[in-house]
């Protein structure tokens, strides 16, 4: 026990100190994070405190683990996945240390995390079998490196999602680390127990700088190392310990990330944004819409992970049935906390769902229109059979009206108007476009007036627009054989071609569409 009293609170010095120099040298580099949108704080923060985690706990944990002591011979047993865990967190560091200094893409920085998670992989920190409950053993066969890889990153990922206020990613990794240090001696886990102590006391000793109001943030290289020297050493102590409960542990008191990463992911899914774009929709952003003080945010979730991870070491001497009931008990206590801050909306999150499949549908029903007017545009050999290409197109995508103005050889002007029969124009609201169509001639393009209809959104009829327009310029005018081209003694063929597709898919019915008008200039 003294052994494992020296590592924390030397952990704890080493960090404090180099915290310090991790200040100095951010301001000396200008490696800070400046107030932005996303931001809560107010003044250009120095952000790589990482290094200073970082040197805390390998400062701690290298001699330890070369101690001619029971320590030193159980990491001799474990030598080539311990090495391996603490040199993938140094690369994953690595990693977010470049993007804290020049930014980096959010997919490096995934592509990092794969690849420092499949060496760990390849050196035996792998879920090759796992305990059940009431005994027996599930082998994962081929599924092992998958489970462990998405395991390793998205624990990784929580821990960086997570790092939005003042000493919260610091304080619940410092939590977390008790609660596996617990369960560590409790089940004889030296090496296990010896990361997790190093860890804790480099984390403690970190948030006297990092603690509101802070003094320095711990940045992408802080976070990344934090998630994968957690997820990795959680994979490590259930292969050694051939149970279950380790995930649980670390599952449950890293509850609040976990769930944060997955409502977050959920979110920008329905939203139809990118899964790696930014927000302010994450559990602690809530808390501070609340009106809840940055502390006090803080200390909620603090609260909030301490019952999940208490809850979590009862796990150790509750029995199978008894750990099943408090997984599924901190499960439902951390989904009630995410609804009671709005992070959860579970109605609004079905509607969101159900508009989303309708838009699907509706885009596959509007692109297979296109194909259909693609066809008969492409096959056109006359104007007019171009012209009733466009018309088709423009009823089937729900345009209320077209108006095309030509000009004759001879300096005639006239006027092909177009109306949907089922459209009137007084009853709904519509957008009125302007698209150019390319001619032979010299001179300006030709003007397609186009009124459409905005049917659910603007965006259903942007959409649409941007079809109708994308047809006019594949198959304008201009691509139209001329009287002279060999294409046009090639007719009998293609209108076979045309009319039989327009029989198969009864699209040539004229259902719906009102016969385009000609109307003499004036």
């Amino acid at each position: 026990m003294k052994t494992y009293l020296v590592i924390s609170v030397g952990a704890a010095i080493v960090s404090m100190i180099a915290s310090a120099l991790a200040i100095r040298l951010a301001r000396a580099f200008r490696l800070t994070d400046k107030p932005g949108v996303r931001k809560v704080h107010s003044s250009a923060t120095p952000r790589i405190g990482g290094l200073a985690i970082v040197a805390g706990m390998m400062s701690l944990t290298l001699p330890a683990l070369a101690l001619n002591n029971v320590i030193g011979e159980s990491f001799r047993e474990v030598q080539a996945q311990v090495i391996a865990i603490l040199c993938g967190a140094t690369f994953v560091c690595l990693v977010g240390l470049v993007d804290d200094a020049r930014g980096i893409r959010a997919r490096t920085k995934l592509l990092g995390q794969v690849l420092a998670a499949l060496a760990v992989c390849a050196c035996g920190v792998l879920f090759e079998s796992i305990g059940l409950p009431g005994g027996g053993t599930f082998e994962f066969g081929w599924l092992s490196w998958p489970i462990t890889v998405l395991w390793i990153v998205g624990i990784t990922n929580a821990l960086n999602l997570i790092d939005g206020l003042d000493g919260l990613a610091a304080g619940i990794a410092a939590i977390t680390c008790a609660v596996m240090a617990m369960f560590s001696i409790a089940t004889g886990a030296v090496i296990m127990a010896v990361l997790m102590l190093a860890l804790l006391g480099s984390l403690l000793g970190f948030l006297v700088y990092n603690f509101n109001p802070a003094r320095i943030f711990m940045g992408d290289c802080g976070s990344l190392f934090l998630g994968f020297i957690l997820a990795s050493s959680s994979v490590l102590s259930a292969t050694k310990t051939a149970t279950v409960t380790a995930l649980a542990i670390t599952l449950v008191t890293l509850g609040v990330p976990v769930f944060d990463m997955f409502f977050s992911m959920t979110r920008r899914f329905l939203q139809r944004r990118s899964l790696f774009a930014a927000d302010r929709g994450h559990i602690h952003h809530r808390l501070l819409d609340m009106g809840i003080p940055h502390r006090q945010a803080v200390m909620v979730l603090y609260v909030v992970t301490l019952v999940a991870g208490g809850f979590g070491l009862i796990m150790i001497g509750a029995g199978d049935a008894g750990a099943i009931a408090i997984f599924v008990v901190v499960t439902a206590l951390l989904i009630t906390v995410f609804r009671l801050v709005g992070a959860v909306r579970l109605g609004e999150s079905l509607a969101t769902l159900q508009k989303n499949m309708a838009i699907a549908r509706n885009c596959g029903e509007e692109k297979r229109f296109l194909e259909d007017a693609q066809l008969h545009a492409q096959y056109a050999e006359t104007f007019d059979e171009w012209w009733s290409a466009v018309c088709r197109a423009a009823r089937d995508l729900h345009f209320s009206s077209l108006v095309l103005r030509l000009e004759d050889r001879d300096g005639t002007q006239r006027t092909l108007m177009w109306r949907h029969a089922d459209i009137e124009g007084g009853t709904q609201q519509l957008l009125t476009l302007t698209v150019p169509v390319r001619h032979r001639r010299r001179g300006a393009p030709l003007s397609l007036e186009a009124q459409i209809t905005l049917q659910d959104s603007l965006e259903s009829a942007g959409r649409r627009t941007a079809l109708f327009s994308r047809l006019i310029s594949e198959h304008s005018v201009s691509e139209i054989p001329s009287p002279r081209s060999p294409d046009r003694w090639r007719g009998s063929d293609r209108r076979g071609r045309i009319d039989a597709a327009s029989t198969r898919d009864g699209s040539g019915d004229g259902k719906n569409e009102t016969r385009p008008q000609t109307v003499p200039g004036t």
